[in-house]
């Protein structure tokens, strides 16, 4: 599994699965320990446009600004 995050904190992540021959986006934001840890998933799409448009929708993120996560 591949795994994108944010240049800025880390707090947001994307994921790519591959599920039945197709990839599938996840969106997800990570609470720091401090404030109890754990995650939200945000959404799921199929799709690299369905991702930027969802990015734009529920974070101040575009897909440039995300790395690959470590």
């Amino acid at each position: 599994m591949r795994e994108w995050v944010c240049d800025c904190c880390g707090r947001w992540r994307v994921s790519v699965e591959l599920i039945r021959g197709r990839h599938r986006y996840r969106l997800v934001r990570r609470y720091r320990p401090e404030f109890g840890g754990g995650k939200d998933v945000l959404g799921e799409v199929g799709s690299v446009a369905e991702l930027s448009d969802l990015l734009t929708r529920l974070t101040p993120l575009t897909l440039a600004d995300l790395r690959e996560a470590r």
